[in-house]
């Protein structure tokens, strides 16, 4: 049985894998750690829990978390960093929910937050933990780096057309709306429900920090540099990322009159074997309650009046796929068990 940790399990990311791991068939939840709430038993915090999560909350202590095959980072962004190093030397695989060690360059994570990297030598080490790309370094590896829940949706949408080279990736566009839980559990006026209840609106228009991630994804896919203009916007659900991608075809393509056809095959084959990447029949309208509570990305593809924009409309629950389900693909990879156990969620409804 696998003994996994969870560092910062009071946040909304924190009892998404408490309650997925809460019924992995190869995990004991040994340790969960909170600061604020020590002592203090898991169950107590959480209700919902009860029955299955038999733990007290204690301390980040590095003797402690020594306990534990897999540690989960489910922290604010630099928090991981100071640990990671510690428990890697100590054998245990580390799992960074927060960005860390998302991008690769320590000069442009610490530009976009703020920060300097405290250990920039593990961020070569980390792999990059989307596993429809990069499912065999993840097998091997000892620290991964979850994506962002953005950049899980964005991504997802525009990697076939991008590894096909059918679009100008000097033209990208995502207008991506996300559920307010995706600014985490904490009291700010911005994400209060008489905020944001009946409003909609745009935020971090010049520059976002999951940008330089999802930039950094799709140059990878393309082979070159990518210009990407990213718009999130907060929707008044609790639940919930819908990205709404745009990409011009390249002429040759257009001009040899790549049909919806031909581009949904594409899809379809490029997911054919992805068990929580379901590309839906064409004219579809994917819609984020289908996917909710669920490890799942469901993809449509459109072509407007047959002109030469191709829309992609990809959705994810941030906390799951975006998040702490993906944060347990991944570990179910690493250690070798089969990637979908415990996930095979089925999304609430309604």
């Amino acid at each position: 049985m696998i003994r996994a940790g969870i560092v910062g399990g009071t946040g909304y990311t924190g009892v998404e894998l408490l309650r997925i791991l809460a019924l992995h068939t190869g995990v004991e939840i040994a340790v969960v750690t909170s600061r604020a709430d020590a002592g203090l038993r898991v169950d107590a915090l959480y209700p919902s829990l009860r029955g299955y999560i038999d733990v007290v909350f204690s301390s980040p202590d590095m003797e402690t978390l020594a306990q534990c095959d897999v540690v989960f980072f489910a922290t604010p962004n630099g928090t991981a960093m100071l640990m990671a190093e510690q428990l890697l030397a100590r054998g245990i695989k580390v799992i960074d929910l927060s960005a860390d060690f998302r991008l690769k360059d320590a000069k442009e994570w610490s530009r976009w937050y703020g920060m300097e990297h405290t250990c920039p030598y593990l961020i070569a080490e980390a792999v990059y933990g989307l596993p429809e790309v990069n499912r065999e370094a993840i097998k091997k590896a000892n620290l991964i780096a979850c994506p962002g829940c953005y950049p899980t949706a964005v991504q997802l949408g525009f990697l076939p057309l991008i590894e096909n080279g059918l679009i100008n990736v000097n033209h990208l566009i995502a207008d991506v709306k996300s559920g307010v839980s995706g600014a985490g559990r904490k009291a700010e006026l911005a994400t209060l429900m008489s905020e944001t209840g009946e409003s909609f609106k745009a935020y971090a228009v010049g520059g976002h920090r999951h940008l330089p991630e999802i930039a950094q994804g799709l140059t990878m896919s393309a082979g070159q540099p990518v210009g990407l203009t990213f718009v999130p916007h907060l929707s008044p659900m609790i639940r919930g990322i819908h990205a709404t991608l745009y990409g011009q075809l390249l002429l040759s393509a257009h001009e040899n009159e790549v049909s919806m056809d031909n581009v949904q095959a594409l899809y379809e084959q490029r997911y054919r074997n992805e068990e929580f990447v379901d590309v839906l029949p064409q004219g579809s309208h994917p819609d984020t309650r289908n996917v909710r509570g669920s490890n799942n990305c469901q993809i449509s593809i459109h072509q407007p009046q047959g002109m030469q924009t191709i829309v992609v409309l990809s959705v994810i629950d941030n906390l799951v796929k975006g998040a702490a389900g993906q944060a347990i693909q991944n570990m179910n990879l690493m250690l070798g068990l089969k990637e979908d156990t415990g996930l095979k969620i089925i999304a609430l409804y309604p």
